[in-house]
């Protein structure tokens, strides 16, 4: 690959013999289908990358690795906004993306696709329902200030459907919702761990 996976993107290639003994057996049959895998944020190990396996429910999911050397194909979130149809379309969350893109795109920020609703546009195997809410993510390479993440979240809490709108900054991610509050300090998910932080742009700033 000509860039290394990042979290959430979706990776195709993982094939059964990768699996540990160990996995539920659910994890076999939906590798052995063919289907992505998604890209977790976890400590990096030499030549291969943190994924996980979802199955048909919300509680089958499994953290695996997987070698990068057989990655035959990848979708980025962003990639997958092509895949948005310009009219409304069921259930909900797919109808929320059409109504979002424009005020996503208005930002200037790369942004794209995640969860249920990322892995659908990607596979075409329906992972949503009526309840699904719409997982999004945000390329921040600059700081947002909390002024701006709050009048972006008043503009996309009118969507159809609930938004989980993550901002991936250099550092990790951070939940833009969490972010527009005015706690001091904001969760921040890295591949160390998880941590709370005054700016989640900023390390040096990581709270005890």
């Amino acid at each position: 690959m000509k860039q290394a996976p990042r979290p959430h993107d979706l990776l195709w290639g993982f094939t059964p013999e990768q699996l540990p003994a160990t996995a539920p057996q659910w994890a076999f049959t939906a590798v052995a289908a063919g289907g992505p895998v998604v890209v977790r944020r976890a400590e990096g190990k030499p030549d291969v990358v943190a994924v996980g396996i979802r199955g048909r429910g919300r509680e089958e999911r499994f953290g695996t690795w997987m070698a990068l050397d057989h990655v035959v194909r990848s979708r980025s979130p962003e990639q997958l906004v092509a895949a948005i149809s310009s009219h409304p379309i069921d259930p909900p969350a797919l109808t929320a993306l059409v109504w979002a893109k424009p005020c996503l795109d208005a930002t200037g920020l790369a942004w794209g696709v995640t969860g249920s609703a990322g892995f659908q546009l990607a596979t075409g195997i329906r992972t949503l329902h009526a309840e699904s809410d719409l997982d999004l993510l945000i390329r921040a390479p600059a700081p947002l200030s909390r002024s701006q993440a709050l009048a972006l979240l008043n503009k996309l809490d009118k969507a159809p459907c609930r938004l989980d709108i993550q901002l991936e900054t250099p550092q990790g991610g951070v939940a833009l919702r969490e972010w527009a509050q005015s706690s001091s300090r904001v969760l921040l998910k890295r591949a160390s761990g998880a941590c709370l932080v005054t700016d989640p742009w900023h390390l040096a700033e990581i709270a005890a």
